[in-house]
């Protein structure tokens, strides 16, 4: 019974944060975009702005809500919000949970390969270079992660879109399914191949954290009194690692891996940008150049949720690694 009570505490505090980190974003997001440059009238008439009246242009105010003030605008996106509605996008002239439903799964899909792929390989890696501590290929794994660290997503986008889009020609540069196919002839192979430089891209980007934590925290057991006395009863190499530092780094790395989520939505942005792939990151960066402020602010809902979602995950995971950590995780 107060296992239940904890955990129903639990669930309710963090539900209560977020419902306030989403009503602080969507503000935040709303007053930034007050003072964004780009015209959302302009950018939704485009190349006929010279074309259109006074008369014109105040209707098309009026239909979209921008002749209210910005207080009394962001009170009606609430109330709607309120009611299941996020409103319509001024750019795609549709609801804004159709254009989110519709890249979700395409984001999704791209964010649990790479977020897969980096967690594997940046274990692995982190593993290999304990095990082989101050040998030259321990330094060479940690090279090549301080390297990785710093370097920008949409630089390694564009690295390997010259790569095996351009020069090797092995790969689609760009986009999520192949040009000028109709939908209903996309095939499944059509749409994992125009995935694989953007996953490869956030996968890529995405090892060095993982590898690095891994590294330490097998190193500092390795240093551990239990593992000398494991070393003086002949256990060496892999056997080594899987009877006393597996389960010591294996948590630790999920935990970090689940609160990664930022990173990785961040650079799905940069990502699909790049690649002109139709995902959530792409829409929202044109939802910001054309001051498209309902889709905005859906995104803005999305993508809070998908990262507090990665944080909650991180601390069940911690809670059940370390129950110490319950009082924290509870206040």
């Amino acid at each position: 019974m107060t296992g239940i009570l904890e955990w129903g505490r639990f669930v309710g505090v963090k539900l209560l944060r977020l419902l306030s980190l989403l009503a602080g974003v969507s503000v935040v997001a709303f007053i930034l975009m007050q003072f964004s440059p780009v015209d959302p009238i302009e950018a939704y008439i485009g190349g006929d702005m010279i074309r259109v009246s006074a008369e014109q242009r105040s209707l098309i105010e009026e239909r979209w809500g921008l002749n209210d003030p910005p207080a009394q605008r962001l009170f009606n996106w609430g109330q709607a919000l309120l009611q299941g509605d996020l409103g319509t996008s001024m750019i795609y002239r549709q609801p804004v949970a159709d254009i989110i439903q519709e890249r979700f799964l395409n984001s999704v899909a791209l964010m649990a390969v790479a977020w897969l792929l980096s967690g594997l390989i940046g274990f692995s890696l982190g593993v290999v270079a304990a095990m082989k501590r101050e040998s030259v290929l321990d330094r060479m794994i940690s090279w090549y992660c301080y390297t990785l660290a710093s370097t920008p997503v949409f630089w390694m986008a564009l690295l390997l879109l010259m790569v095996f889009g351009v020069w090797l020609g092995w790969l689609p540069v760009g986009l999520g399914v192949p040009a000028g196919m109709a939908a209903d002839q996309v095939t499944w192979t059509d749409r994992a191949v125009h995935m694989v430089l953007p996953a490869l891209t956030l996968s890529l980007t995405g090892v060095a954290a993982i590898a690095l934590h891994t590294r330490q925290k097998l190193l500092d057991v390795l240093d551990s009194d239990y593992i000398l006395f494991a070393r003086a009863r002949g256990e060496r190499g892999m056997q080594l690692f899987r009877r006393h530092g597996f389960r010591h780094v294996v948590l630790p790395a999920l935990t970090l891996q689940f609160a990664s989520f930022s990173e990785l939505f961040g650079g799905a942005v940069l990502a699909e940008q790049v690649f002109s792939y139709p995902g959530l990151g792409q829409a929202t960066v044109q939802a910001g150049l054309r001051g498209d402020v309902p889709l905005l602010l859906g995104l803005v809902l999305c993508s809070t949720i998908f990262v507090f979602t990665g944080n909650l995950l991180a601390d069940i995971l911690y809670r059940f690694i370390d129950p110490r950590m319950k009082e924290e995780l509870l206040t």
